[in-house]
């Protein structure tokens, strides 16, 4: 079930984030309204990146991959499911 919960975290946070450009470089963030363990979890797999003190993250390229993976596996479209 811990599998399924970080899974759906991670796609939640993907699909409820935005892209801002820094530095001329586009970045996916989204607000961390989630528990912070699977956060942790997250950031330690490499998935989400960011400041403790920040109240948003910064996807990786293998995170933003990895959600893309979870919408095809749950179904989900950009629009919601399918």
């Amino acid at each position: 079930m811990e599998k399924v919960i970080k899974e759906l975290t991670l796609l939640l946070l993907y699909l409820t984030s935005w892209q801002e450009k820094e530095f001329s470089i586009k970045i996916q963030r989204s607000w961390k309204g989630y528990p912070f363990e699977i956060l942790d979890e997250l950031r330690e797999e490499g998935f989400i990146t960011g400041s403790n003190r920040a109240k948003s993250v910064y996807f990786t390229e293998e995170g933003i991959e990895k959600a893309k993976e979870f919408m095809n596996k749950y179904r989900i479209n950009e629009t919601g499911l399918e």
